[in-house]
């Protein structure tokens, strides 16, 4: 892929950089439009379809997704994020826009969505790693912490704006007027990604030339991809531990809430109550990494945060009240924020930047397809055992996730990179060099 080589100068943070804010600003139109195509799909669905098939409906783009998203980080990686990032967001302005139209000029069944929800699914599975593989050929090495909370804060931005904007949408004029609006935000966020300028794919810590994967199969480039996560001895621990991590906390954060409240009597002003202070919580913490730009001995606060936070989604199972347990959800929120940045940010900044695509695709399939595997294990032990010890069996799970890097050196000892020309920590410089000299696997030999 060319590109033109840039990354932001060593005396200017990421978030007064105008290349990176144009990033953010396509991301964030892009995080905007998820929202609302997923509120309008399921609209959609409920006036056309009884409640079980709305629920296939909504989970139909799940099943590509799932499925794909390994094979989309070898795509990354092959073709180049940035392209396959505009190609993956004009591909879903033009399926959305094609959905808006149809659904103006006729009256298709459910067929219609199935079919929009599938191929949606198939795209994000190359969106995702795509995404994720981007920003450390946006920024240099001592922002990618700084990033990941500007990202983070991006996301919460959607999250709490999308559904809003989409239900006022649907409101006023219907699926068609949501899917249209949709549309428009990714065909926004298309000229925005074409206007952002990467660097180029940086040479490897060896010395030696940065393999292409032009010239190998891609179940081959699978395959290197996996190993290289798994013989790594900064990246592999980092992402099975977040795998565990989300496997424990992923039940009582998107189910859990909901049946806790129903069983306590809070009803949903009280999930709504957790919920809010819960996602303000990780906002602050992605605001925290964003202003502080770097944090010293990042794999050991990572480690920290990550066993406060499982502790905390595990309290909130169990104290008495309403105010109890919004307090604390405020409080578990801002650590789990801040563990979630410091671990992307670790792992962008260790990872071979020919590598990113597939090390993204291998994190976002523990998120987006194995935990969400957990949601019917969950509500079927809540239904047996009560929601106090299911939460806190779940925190215990999550808190695995913490063991492994406090049983990983190289984790423990972690460290973000440090702007070109700073003195390292004390003690710090010779655990990172040793994490740096990781050897490749076997079969990535480059040539």
């Amino acid at each position: 892929m060319t590109a033109t080589a840039i990354s932001a100068p060593p005396d200017r943070p990421a978030h007064k950089d105008r290349n990176v804010l144009r990033w953010l600003a396509a991301y964030t139109a892009s995080m905007l439009g998820d929202s609302v195509y997923f509120l309008a799909l399921g609209f959609a669905a409920a006036k056309v379809a009884p409640p079980t098939q709305v629920g296939l409906v909504m989970a139909a783009g799940a099943v590509p997704r799932a499925a794909l998203m390994l094979g989309g980080g070898v795509v990354a990686d092959r073709f180049g994020p940035r392209r396959v990032v505009i190609g993956s967001d004009a591909v879903r302005c033009a399926l959305i826009l094609g959905a808006a139209a149809a659904l103006a000029l006729a009256s298709p069944g459910l067929w219609l969505l199935v079919v929009v929800a599938l191929l949606f699914g198939v795209v994000d599975a190359l969106f995702m790693p795509a995404v994720g593989a981007l920003p450390p050929r946006i920024v240099a090495p001592d922002q990618l912490m700084r990033l990941q909370g500007m990202r983070a804060l991006t996301i919460r931005f959607g999250t709490i704006v999308g559904p809003p904007a989409g239900g006022l949408v649907m409101g006023l004029g219907g699926a068609t007027a949501a899917f249209t609006v949709a549309g428009l935000l990714f065909a926004t966020s298309v000229p925005l990604l074409v206007t952002t300028r990467i660097g180029p794919l940086p040479s490897p810590s060896s010395g030696e030339p940065a393999k292409t994967g032009r010239d190998s199969g891609a179940w081959r480039e699978l395959v290197d991809g996996l190993r290289y996560v798994r013989r790594h001895r900064l990246v592999g621990p980092l992402v099975v531990s977040g795998a565990l991590c989300e496997l424990g906390l992923v039940g009582p954060l998107n189910v859990g809430m909901v049946l806790l409240t129903q069983n306590r009597g809070w009803g949903s002003t009280g999930y709504g109550w957790i919920i809010a202070c819960f996602g303000a919580g990780a906002a602050a913490g992605a605001l925290l990494l964003t202003v502080r730009g770097r944090i010293a001995r990042a794999g050991a606060v990572q480690i920290g945060t990550l066993f406060a936070g499982s502790a905390g989604v595990g309290l909130i199972g169990v104290v008495p009240a309403l105010p109890l347990a919004v307090a604390v959800a405020l409080a578990t929120g801002l650590l789990c924020g801040i563990c979630g940045g410091l671990g992307y940010a670790l792992v962008q900044s260790a990872a071979e930047a020919a590598y990113l695509g597939r090390v993204t695709s291998v994190m976002s399939l523990s998120s987006f397809g194995l935990a969400p595997l957990a949601y019917p294990l969950f509500g079927a032990a809540v239904g047996l055992w009560g929601a106090g010890p299911v939460f806190l069996a779940s925190a215990g799970l999550g808190m695995t996730g913490g063991l492994l890097g406090l049983l990983t050196p190289a984790v423990r000892a972690a460290e973000l990179p440090r702007k070109a020309g700073a003195a390292p920590e004390e003690g710090a410089a010779d655990a990172a060099d040793s994490a740096d000299r990781t050897p490749e696997p076997a079969g990535a030999a480059r040539g």
